[in-house]
């Protein structure tokens, strides 16, 4: 019973470490943070938690939403500090989509660095705005200067 209730605690304490870090993933500011409405909801076919690795792994058809912004992924990552519990890295693989307003950015997989508050997407990354595209070998975004870097890029702007 002891057992069960640590595991329990562990797992919403990790649950909260990941939607806290999940906003940052998601290129929001801490302004935007402040006024986010409604809950972090994410859902999985599995979840594994291993304290002793600090990680948590959801898996298969892998969706996190908030009001304003979904990500999907086939896995997810979290890997996570053993003194103060929170997150280090986020790593979401297989068929990743950032969904915001009207920009979905797309790749095999995206890496997210909490020191460096920075996301790298590799695998054939794509950004689509409207009908404008971006195209590149990696893209990085840095989260609190709003910018991107794009590897060997290729844009396609429309004109309207």
């Amino acid at each position: 019973m002891m057992l069960k209730r640590h595991f329990i605690s562990s797992l919403f304490r990790l649950a909260s470490l990941f939607a806290f870090s999940l906003m940052l993933l998601l290129s929001v500011s801490a302004e935007q943070m402040k006024q986010a409405k409604g809950p972090v909801v994410i859902t999985s076919q599995a979840l594994t938690a291993d304290n002793r690795a600090r990680t948590a792994i959801f898996e298969r058809s892998v969706i996190a939403r908030t009001s304003d912004m979904t990500v999907h992924a086939d896995r997810m990552i979290v890997l996570y500090d053993k003194g103060t519990g929170d997150i280090t890295r986020i790593e979401a693989q297989g068929n990743v989509r950032v969904i915001r307003d009207k920009r979905v950015v797309t790749a095999r997989e995206a890496t997210y660095f909490s020191d460096e508050e920075k996301i790298i997407f590799t695998g054939d990354p794509r950004a689509v705005e409207n009908d404008n595209v971006i195209t590149g070998k990696t893209m990085t975004y840095m989260v609190n200067e709003d910018r991107f870097s794009v590897e060997d890029s290729k844009v396609f702007l429309t004109r309207k």
